[in-house]
């Protein structure tokens, strides 16, 4: 490992100690190295690049029309980065689904906007880990 100094404004600095404590980091080190983590992915799943897994996680009225039949199609269409979809019913009208995606940053983010700007999908979001080989502790929560 190297050694970087950086300086920071004192209610930055406060406000990174807050984090630190609440996720419960050993040191200030610890929870810079995640925050730049997570930084650096967020960028690079913004530029497209490298390989991915996802969570696809949307909420959507299942009596919109056609909708259950153009989500089926666009999953069977795209069939080599959906691994598999969790259903669940929330009310008489309302369903969320959750579904693992693989393949390309791009193309799986490109697969998931898609699937939220559907006619009928209320809600929706996409987590996207990039497949990396990290050396190191990362500490999850």
């Amino acid at each position: 490992m190297q050694r970087v100094t950086i300086t920071l404004e004192e209610d930055l600095l406060d406000e990174l100690d807050s984090l630190s404590k609440l996720r419960g980091y050993q040191n200030r080190s610890e929870t810079i190295r995640d925050l730049v983590r997570a930084g650096l992915q967020k960028a690079s799943t913004k530029m497209g690049r490298g390989e991915c897994v996802a969570a696809l996680i949307y909420v959507y009225d299942h009596s919109a029309r056609d909708l259950a039949q153009r989500l089926t199609r666009n999953f069977h269409h795209h069939h080599d980065i959906s691994l598999a979809t969790l259903h669940v019913h929330l009310d008489d009208d309302t369903c969320m689904e959750v579904t693992a995606l693989k393949g390309s940053t791009g193309e799986v983010q490109h697969f998931a906007d898609h699937i939220i700007a559907e006619r009928g999908v209320r809600y929706g979001q996409v987590v996207v880990i990039p497949k990396q080989e990290h050396k190191g502790r990362r500490k999850t929560g």
